[in-house]
């Protein structure tokens, strides 16, 4: 019996010849790109009237040598990001808890209202928000920052723990209410610890785009990896060292972002649905809440069809 697939013809030798060539083509063609590149960052160049050397050659990195840099690095760059970026998730997730539970009230007075307030921190821009709070309510950057921050993600995170609640089957609720708890008793301790576990991983995925949005607070003048790098330290050194630094602001911050991804990876295997094997995508928050407000949908048709 053949084993090649019943949806499509196996490939014949022309296909796969064609797919051979198109491949090594392929390759070649990043390859060199890959080496125009490197060559050309390589050349020495012309900055102000003076002859630099290329962007490889050690005297543009001879900066790193020195243990006072990275102390400035470190402490002032990345601690003042992590900082931004922890207080920001703690009030964000707390924002999203409540604005969830407020989004799914039962009272349309209640309901309706947070919808609105919902949609407004979505559709606004962060960097705008930012400038709001700094020049209106003079708070200055850091808490423009993490007030911006918390605020924006939490809309999203509230919007993704609401869709969780609502795609629980309803028998959970049921049994909360059997057991002689109140509405707002069975949701917070039946139903949404269940939410929270099943949505867990989008959550953190959305910390993964609140850390990266603190490099906004460079607008703003709050003292973060970026404003170190590329404003303090390529001020005081000048712009033989300005593509040296960018490179290390870039590693840093590829460090903290894709830490913080595979550990959404991490969860979202650990906390698959043992019932379907679904696993939410961690890269997709907006995929994620579609899917569980389709899954809410289905079940609630379930439920009103006729026995």
């Amino acid at each position: 019996m053949s084993h090649s697939s019943v949806l499509f013809d196996a490939p014949g030798p022309k296909a796969r010849r064609a797919s051979l060539i198109s491949s090594i083509v392929t390759g070649v063609v990043i390859v060199g790109g890959l080496a125009w590149m490197v060559w050309t960052l390589a050349q020495p160049r012309e900055s102000g009237g003076i002859i630099l050397p290329g962007f490889f050659d050690a005297s543009r990195w001879n900066i790193f040598a020195d243990p006072e840099v990275w102390q400035f690095i470190i402490f002032d760059g990345v601690l003042g990001t992590l900082r931004a970026a922890l207080t920001a998730a703690v009030f964000a997730i707390a924002i999203g808890v409540l604005f969830s539970l407020l989004r799914s009230s039962e009272h349309a007075w209640i309901r309706v209202p947070t919808s609105v307030v919902l949609e407004f921190l979505r559709g606004m821009p962060v960097l705008l928000m930012m400038l709001f709070i700094l020049l209106v309510l003079d708070t200055g950057s850091f808490w423009a920052v993490v007030i911006a921050l918390s605020l924006y993600n939490g809309a999203i995170i509230g919007e993704a723990l609401r869709a969780g609640l609502a795609a629980l089957p309803r028998g959970q609720r049921e049994a909360g209410l059997s057991l002689g708890m109140r509405p707002l008793q069975s949701k917070m301790l039946v139903e949404f610890p269940q939410a929270f576990r099943q949505m867990l991983p989008i959550i953190v995925a959305q910390l993964v785009v609140l850390l990266k949005d603190t490099s906004l607070g460079f607008i703003v003048g709050y003292t973060e990896l970026l404003r170190v790098n590329m404003n303090y330290l390529a001020s005081f050194y000048g712009n033989r060292y300005l593509f040296s630094l960018f490179v290390v602001t870039l590693v840093l911050y590829l460090i903290m972002n894709l830490s913080l991804s595979w550990f959404a990876r991490w969860l979202s295997k650990r906390t698959a649905s043992k019932s379907s094997g679904a696993r939410l995508d961690p890269d997709n928050p907006n995929q994620a809440i579609l899917m569980a407000e389709a899954t809410a949908a289905a079940r609630k048709s379930e439920d009103n069809s006729p026995r």
